[in-house]
């Protein structure tokens, strides 16, 4: 999806440091310097407009959120509404999300979200999808023995093949739900904006999955 460009980000950015990393391999094994308190952390790739992980931040003081995100403009949205209300439990990080083994330690993070990713529709483009074993590859690398990915979806094809790729991959299911919003999870389920503009048309998918301790 092409985001139009919005001219007062970077400058924005800049002038707002203190919650956004821009350099994030300079904190590797220093990531809880950024944070009021050291706390378990919790990262989603890919926060869009962040309003899933604002609202987690606020919903749960007692863990430390990361926000990764590749657009500029799209970032700087989420900075910005942060900002209007912050917390002392989230930063966000402007780089791109499928490096996490290149600027966490191993063992670093107990959980990842992966929201609504790119489909990446075409066979040739399979090693793109964030559920893909490249990418689980990187993620084993910094969760904890014990950690988690969650990840959420309105494509069906996508979910299927996280599914299949998860379960090639050694993992364990904790949660799978064909039907989100009609389950007794949604009481809690916090949405992101893309979520919820598009789950009136369809069913949202969910998963919950570790890694193998063998």
């Amino acid at each position: 999806m092409r985001v139009r460009k919005k001219p007062w980000a970077a400058s924005y950015i800049q002038e707002h440091q203190e919650y956004i990393v821009l350099e994030p391999k300079n904190y590797l094994g220093k990531w809880q310097s950024r944070f009021a308190q050291e706390q378990p952390l919790h990262v989603e790739i890919g926060t869009g407009k962040g309003q899933f992980i604002i609202e987690m931040a606020r919903q749960h003081p007692e863990v430390n959120f990361i926000g990764i995100e590749l657009q500029e403009s799209v970032i700087a949205t989420a900075l910005r509404t942060f900002l209007e209300k912050p917390t002392p439990n989230l930063q966000f990080v402007l780089t791109d999300g499928g490096d996490v083994d290149e600027f966490f330690n191993q063992h670093e993070i107990e959980k990842i979200y992966l929201n609504f990713s790119d489909p990446w529709p075409k066979s040739r483009h399979a090693k793109r999808r964030l559920t893909s074993p490249g990418f689980l590859k990187s993620y084993q690398a910094v969760l904890q023995e014990d950690g988690s990915i969650e990840f959420k979806t309105d494509n069906r094809g996508l979910f299927e093949y996280s599914l299949i790729s998860f379960n090639n991959y050694g993992m364990n299911y904790e949660y799978v739900s064909l039907d989100l919003h009609n389950s007794p999870e949604a009481i809690t389920n916090v949405e992101t904006e893309y979520e919820q503009k598009f789950s009136p048309k369809g069913p949202i998918y969910k998963l919950v999955a570790k890694f193998s301790s063998k």
